[in-house]
């Protein structure tokens, strides 16, 4: 089994939800790198994986996404600058533990993670994707897990239905169809979640809805009838928004399986970005016992 690590997921969690009077010497926040750390750690001593990664967003404004549709994730915030450089800092502490931090600039952590879960179908080892965004589990496989570490606990495959509505391979078609307001994408005006899990339901899939138009109205749905002519006025919608919604699983990583295996921590780095965040012995403590489950 390998483990793929939503960095992004745990660090807003952490951001939002510790103490942000949690400050370095100099007045700087630290509560998200804090609870990152605590995460990672805790994770790590739980598991004692043999292979794992962590994937980072590196930009919202140069995604490959972005090109193809501008007002891609337009309506989100900036981060604020403290957040920006906690995310540098998480990114420092994960490389410094020995574990395979990845990042690019067109390519989203969703993406990291699915060209990684595809690295591991072809050796026929499985993955668990840690994270709480639903977007992956269109990645999953039988063989594969969805875990909400920390908060809602493991899924497979079979269970994906009764969280989501729809099977993991229909997730991008289900959010190229209802639109996804996080990340901006408008979908078919008019067509909501349980107009969208009613058709994939009937049809399996976006490509077989299209193909299908004039039996629409077979759908048990609310505006059936005249939900076809619907669908075809937006079907170039629904074909761009099915090219954002699909995780792309080509990302450009070098070499995976050289550095999926965890690496003894470098408790020197790991130090001395301790004491640059004002970071008391606790986490330093938790970087030594994993240290030791190396020389074990």
């Amino acid at each position: 089994m390998q483990y793929l690590i939503d960095a992004s997921v745990y660090v807003f969690r952490a951001y939002y939800s510790m103490p942000d009077d949690m400050v370095d010497g100099d007045g700087n926040p630290v509560n998200a790198l804090y609870g990152y750390c605590r995460f990672l750690g805790d994770f790590l001593e739980q598991v004692r994986p043999d292979h794992v990664a962590v994937a980072f967003d590196e930009s919202l404004t140069t995604s490959f996404r972005t090109s193809i549709y501008p007002a891609y994730k337009a309506n989100r915030e900036p981060a604020p600058e403290e957040l920006k450089r906690q995310f540098a800092q998480c990114r420092r502490f994960t490389a410094a533990l020995g574990i395979m931090s990845c990042a690019d600039p067109l390519y989203e952590a969703d993406d990291l993670i699915g060209t990684l879960v595809m690295h591991g179908r072809r050796l026929e080892r499985p993955s668990t994707i840690v994270s709480r965004d639903k977007d992956l589990t269109q990645l999953l496989s039988k063989a594969d897990v969805f875990w909400d570490f920390a908060g809602k606990g493991k899924l497979q495959y079979d269970a994906i239905p009764d969280s989501f509505g729809v099977w993991p391979e229909q997730i991008a078609d289900f959010l190229a169809l209802a639109g996804d307001s996080v990340d901006n994408i408008p979908g078919v005006p008019g067509v909501g979640k349980k107009t969208a899990e009613a058709l994939l339901k009937h049809f399996d899939s976006l490509e077989n809805v299209y193909a299908n138009l004039d039996r629409v109205h077979e759908v048990n749905c609310r505006g059936a009838k005249t939900l076809g002519a619907k669908l075809e006025q937006h079907r170039d919608a629904a074909m761009l928004a099915r090219r954002l919604t699909g995780i792309a699983c080509d990302a450009p990583i070098d070499d995976p399986e050289s550095v999926l295996a965890p690496r003894r921590p470098d408790l020197g780095a790991i130090n001395a970005l301790f004491d640059e965040a004002n970071i008391g012995p606790a986490l330093r403590r938790q970087a030594e016992r994993i240290a030791d489950l190396h020389a074990t």
